[in-house]
């Protein structure tokens, strides 16, 4: 898959999907699969253009709060089938009217033959421009449009700060079914204290990255992926409390792994269900017991889900 990291103008005409896409979730799929749907049908290059940053982090100075990371994110597009992004620092774009942004951009650079994107899409310098806006433009330059309707979970829009609250109150269920994927993360595993192997339950430790929504601290059941066979986990995010740390981290045993040293390798860690939250316990022994009791409920629900 390409990245394009400036408004350069495509090689090929493209079939482009509009979006940040924060978390890639069931509307943006659908959104996405649409331009490569249309992509097939004429023989156009799939494309998506998305941000470096959420709008909202520069013109309102809030803190990054993404569902997913960047790496994440692209593997995600790649494997719908996206085979050049548009990778846009959005201080380069924000000043750009609507009518400017249809004329050079997606028409100038995009070599836009039909765009796609969701039904409250805004473009242009200050959010000015409308779907319906953009539908009416792109018809000066033969682009075609289709905008997807809302997509619903419980009679209300899927979207991706619905899934941050989720994720905050650890509901990862209604997450997962927004997102159509298991929640979590993919991240090289660090060296930790090593405290785990000591009881008998060591543990991967991985350092919770900058700009995520950080979920509700305490103690999740998991899947961890390894050389492409799936685990139990029993995952534990927050600063462990009974023991001490300085920063949060994502620390996951796994009760039935017995293999190689898995120390600077990158792992994928899937959360299947809110456990406990964290909270402090009166000693080792008492910690240790807990863990037990959660790697045993942890397999009986892990069993319950079809990872083939």
């Amino acid at each position: 898959m390409k990245i394009i990291k400036e408004l350069v103008r495509s090689e090929k005409p493209s079939s482009t999907a509009l979006g940040y896409f924060d978390g890639i979730h069931k509307g943006h799929r659908a959104v996405i699969g649409e331009a490569v749907e249309e992509a097939k049908k004429r023989n156009l290059v799939p494309t998506v253009f998305t941000l470096l940053q959420s709008p909202r982090t520069v013109l309102k100075g809030e803190q990054s709060n993404n569902i997913i990371t960047l790496d994440e994110k692209l593997s995600i597009l790649e494997e719908i089938g996206i085979e050049q992004v548009y990778l846009i620092d959005f201080n380069h774009i924000k000043n750009i009217t609507a009518e400017d942004f249809v004329r050079d951009v997606l028409c100038g650079c995009f070599h836009a033959h039909h765009v796609s994107c969701g039904f409250n899409y805004h473009f242009g310098a200050g959010a000015k421009g409308s779907g319906e806006e953009l539908e009416e433009m792109c018809k000066n330059y033969d682009i075609t449009v289709f905008a997807r309707p809302r997509i619903t979970m419980d009679e209300k829009p899927i979207s991706s700060t619905r899934i941050r609250e989720c994720i905050v109150r650890g509901d990862i269920e209604a997450a997962n079914n927004m997102l159509g994927r298991q929640y979590g993360f993919c991240l090289p595993v660090i060296h930790g204290r090593q405290l785990g192997r000591q009881w008998g339950t060591p543990t991967l430790n991985q350092e919770f990255p900058d700009g995520l929504v950080k979920p509700s601290f305490g103690v999740y059941v998991s899947v961890v992926t390894i050389d492409g066979k799936k685990y139990c986990g029993v995952t534990n995010v927050g600063v462990k409390p009974t023991v001490g740390s300085d920063k949060v981290l994502i620390e996951t045993w796994m009760p039935d792994y017995v293999g190689k040293d898995l120390y600077d390798e990158t792992l994928d860690v899937r959360f299947l269900q809110f456990v406990r939250g964290e909270k402090k316990f009166s000693g080792i022994d008492e910690l240790k017991a807990e863990i037990l009791k959660n790697g045993e409920l942890a397999k009986k629900i892990f069993q319950q889900h079809d990872f083939i």
